[in-house]
């Protein structure tokens, strides 16, 4: 099987196109795969280093005012068009496989017109503009949520395969948790609070997490609190001015970036974070319950629309970033810790997993594949 995937920009949309990759490598052995990205995103990191080979072509989100550069850029993605037809012409692929970003648009459309089978992913529960626009070119979209199925009625065919994420459930003796907490600096007695914004951090939410850390305001609860590789340097900063020694802050571990993720996750009484896809897919797989403030600002509200998704599930509780303050936080956490809300919430989440995702997602890949080969077969 010869295979395309189209993904660019963030993490979101290229590590779902990884692990689609991953899973066809698995089951063929054989299967060349290849990915086409730009030449900014982070695909450049993340797709050699998961062992493929990328080919960029032009493509960039447009605005809807009239300026030189959006004109620029849209000169540019037009030219995208072409080379995506080039490569695609060049590699002929049994599939082309679009998970997320504006290089989508060039990469499906061709794909479609040359007549080779195509198939989306999309990650949000709200879908993107790119997707509404190719659902009536795409053999097959594949989404992460339920929810997304109606808002996409020009597709020709939708199924609910869930996202495939790298983070899952792990059932962890109360040595082991034991052990795994002493280790990060934390101590088994209270419950902890996982907190992150994203790879890149979020600001809002560590200048949030900054007075209630300064404050000491978390007496009946620990925070695992991940600030992001960029802001962790201010932060240190901020502590240190009110003699806090960010090494050793009582109830709290503080740290650029979590590596072990899945091993914070699965040791966490209570998530706190963005409601990205990835974030909302793996709380729901790991049954956490959430305090989720979705990222304002972002196409169509999507990261609202995910969060709403646990919040309907009865599963988490959304703060606004604009209605975000320390007070507003802690009493959210405290709401939840004494009520005991925290094994129901869980439960409601793990009722919205899709722990065989990839699985789904193969099997529609070789339907589709198969297809074509029987219809070639029979048109010659």
């Amino acid at each position: 099987m010869k295979v395309i995937i189209a993904a660019a920009g963030t993490a979101g949309h290229i590590n779902p196109g990884v692990a689609i990759a991953n899973k066809i490598k698995k089951e063929q052995k054989e299967a060349t795969i290849i990915f086409i990205g730009t030449q900014r995103g982070l695909e450049n990191d993340l797709v050699p280093r998961a062992g493929y080979e990328l080919k960029t072509i032009e493509a960039y989100g447009l605005s809807k005012k009239i300026s030189i550069d959006n004109l620029k850029k849209m000169v540019k993605t037009m030219r995208g068009f072409s080379q995506a037809r080039k490569i695609i012409k060049e590699f002929q692929p049994d599939i082309v496989i679009g998970t997320g970003g504006y290089i989508c648009g060039a990469t499906i459309s061709e794909a479609s017109k040359l007549k080779i089978p195509t198939m989306l992913h999309e990650s949000n529960a709200f879908p993107g503009r790119a997707v509404k626009m190719l659902a009536k070119k795409t053999d097959t979209v594949l989404v992460s949520f339920e929810d997304a199925i109606p808002r996409i009625p020009k597709a020709k065919n939708v199924v609910w395969s869930g996202t495939p994420v790298k983070n899952q459930k792990r059932d962890y003796g109360t040595q082991q948790k034991n052990t795994i907490i002493s280790e990060i600096g934390l101590k088994p007695d209270k419950p902890i609070i996982l907190v992150f914004g994203g790879s890149q951090g979020a600001l809002k939410i560590n200048q949030t997490l900054l007075e209630i850390v300064k404050n000491g305001t978390n007496q009946d609860y620990q925070i695992m609190w991940a600030t992001g590789p960029k802001q962790y340097e201010d932060m240190k900063r901020e502590l240190e001015q009110n003699q806090i020694d960010c090494s050793h802050i009582e109830n709290t571990k503080m740290v650029p970036y979590i590596y072990q993720m899945e091993e914070m996750m699965n040791i966490a009484d209570l998530v706190v974070a963005r409601s990205g896809a990835m974030t909302i897919t793996e709380i729901a797989n790991l049954g956490k319950p959430s305090i989720l403030i979705p990222l304002p600002n972002v196409s169509h509200n999507h990261q609202l629309y995910n969060a709403q998704v646990l919040e309907k599930q009865n599963a988490a509780k959304i703060i606004l970033d604009n209605d975000l303050t320390p007070t507003i936080l802690h009493q959210t956490i405290q709401e939840i810790l004494k009520k005991n809300q925290i094994q129901m919430m869980g439960q409601n989440a793990m009722k919205l997993a899709t722990k065989n995702a990839e699985d789904i997602i193969y099997a529609e890949i070789e339907k589709l594949v198969k297809e074509e080969k029987y219809v070639k077969k029979h048109t010659i």
